[in-house]
């Protein structure tokens, strides 16, 4: 017997449908397709990446900012963006100074080299976020969202209290 006959088309069929219901394994596949689709466009954009985007994006928005305000927005890790930093600075995207108030704080601030990127790329951006409303209206958007917030505060609970809670599996 070949293990062609061996194959349960019914079964696969089974476990595909329970598979695209599973939360944890759709979601790193949707943040891929996200950034891959992203990445497309920010390279007809100028050629930035995606936490270049962000951060040209977020202080051109919001004007100077901490490396923690910008990760907070961002909702990244901290270290992510000081690494990348350095880079845009070497750029000519951002400047950076330490805080008179804090000096345990860096603030960013966008240059003109960084707004002209921003420039160049925002039309591109905008247009993806215009053909998303075109699938979605404002509505379904904030319900997504709220699924999303509610999923990552579900994600924040502590490991042992989900292990210790009672499951109906």
């Amino acid at each position: 017997m070949s293990l062609d006959s061996k194959i349960d088309r019914d079964r696969i069929q089974r476990r595909q449908n329970r598979e695209d219901l599973n939360v944890f394994s759709r979601l790193p596949a949707v943040y891929s397709t996200s950034r891959k689709q992203g990445q497309q466009l920010l390279q007809i954009g100028g050629g930035l990446s995606i936490v270049e985007w962000r951060t040209l994006w977020d202080l051109h928005e919001a004007g100077p900012m901490t490396i923690r305000d910008l990760s907070t927005i961002q909702r990244t890790d901290h270290s992510l963006l000081s690494r990348a930093l350095p880079d845009m600075k070497r750029k000519g995207y951002v400047r950076m100074e330490r805080s008179e108030e804090d000096g345990r704080q860096t603030i960013v601030e966008l240059t003109d080299e960084g707004r002209s990127a921003y420039e160049t790329a925002a039309p591109i951006m905008a247009r993806r976020r215009a053909a998303l409303r075109e699938r979605f209206s404002d509505e379904e958007i904030r319900t997504f969202t709220g699924f999303l917030d509610r999923f990552e505060e579900f994600l924040q609970i502590p490991v042992d209290q989900i292990l210790n809670q009672e499951t109906a599996e």
